[in-house]
């Protein structure tokens, strides 16, 4: 096993070695980080290069595809480089998989950018992809190889029961996350307490924007916490808790997978009726080591994890709460 990383996902790497060193049979894993250089050019091009052998080795490339779209293209590039090289069996691990939000074509005349990034990873050699939380279940149909779909309730919820908070009820900011909202439900549901779903209906005036928010269900005396697979610039998020502190909620807090946070996003989240959001470090965010309201919660346990049995050909079906 040899374990690389691209420039996006490099700290998140580094994190992985750490805990596949501590579960992981020693000599069957790496002890440290693969040389992976990429060399710029003058003009914005690059060039990756491995400078250790790789051949025969099952690889692992650990790289984010958060955008600028060149940090797919880095990856589509370093798995290049690794066929080229002779790795037996290159695995991409992208904890964030990104242009999974154009899954469908839902207008006329539209891509969908998420089936072609997955041709794109098979073009380039791709024998497996490892990834966290996709926008929408059916992109793993979009990749003619195996997919290993790890999702974040696996650290969110224990998190969410170490908080005892009463009164807990899970909202989901649109109709989309229905199905998400009840699992997390479903699972912090006690025999003393029945955990309660909130459903927020919103529509939209254009893309990234707002128009209104209507909240479904008990809100009044609880406290909530609404569950989503990534914030990007936090307009439905930040309108969601303020409607539902309006209408008695005592408190509101957001666990969501990917932080995005473009634009003026962690300003709406300072602004907004929110008391905490925590995110999962899928996507770099040093900045906010410190921040008073977002809280980072990490993956690269359960990467690990599944990296150590995905490649000692062991189950990971116990591994997935959702």
């Amino acid at each position: 096993m040899e374990v690389f990383a691209c420039r996006a996902s490099k700290d998140f790497a580094e994190k992985v070695i750490e805990n596949l060193n501590k579960i992981a049979v020693p000599g069957e894993c790496p002890t440290k980080l693969g040389d992976l250089e990429i060399t710029p050019f003058s003009d914005g091009e690059f060039q990756p290069i491995y400078n250790e052998s790789v051949r025969g080795t099952t690889l692992f490339i650990v790289q984010s595809t958060v955008p600028p779209a060149d940090n797919l293209m880095e990856l589509l590039l370093s798995v290049d480089a690794a066929k080229r090289a002779s790795a037996d069996k290159v695995i991409a691990v992208i904890p964030y998989f990104g242009w999974a939000r154009q899954d469908r074509k839902d207008r006329p005349r539209v891509a969908i950018g998420a089936k072609l990034a997955a041709n794109l990873l098979k073009a380039a050699g791709v024998d497996r992809v490892m990834t966290c939380d996709l926008h929408a279940d059916q992109i793993q149909g979009f990749f003619d190889i195996p997919v290993d779909h790890v999702y974040a309730s696996k650290v969110f919820i224990p998190f969410i029961k170490s908080m005892r908070l009463k009164n807990l009820t899970i909202a989901a900011p649109d109709v989309g996350g229905a199905k998400r909202a009840n699992v997390y439900a479903k699972a912090l549901s006690t025999k003393d307490e029945d955990c309660g779903v909130v459903l927020c209906h919103k529509t939209r005036a254009r893309a990234n924007v707002v128009a209104e928010i209507k909240a479904i269900g008990e809100v009044e005396g609880r406290n909530i916490i609404i569950v989503d697979d990534m914030i990007d610039t936090a307009g439905t998020l930040c309108k969601a808790a303020d409607v539902l502190k309006e209408k008695g909620a005592l408190s509101v807090r957001a666990c969501a997978t990917h932080g995005i946070l473009s634009g003026s996003a962690v300003e709406k989240i300072h602004n907004s009726a929110l008391e905490e959001v925590f995110i999962t470090d899928t996507i770099p965010h040093p900045e906010l080591a410190n921040d008073p309201k977002i809280k980072i919660v990490t993956m690269t346990e359960v990467f690990a994890g599944i990296i150590n049995k995905v490649y000692n050909y062991e189950p990971i079906s116990p591994d997935f709460v959702f």
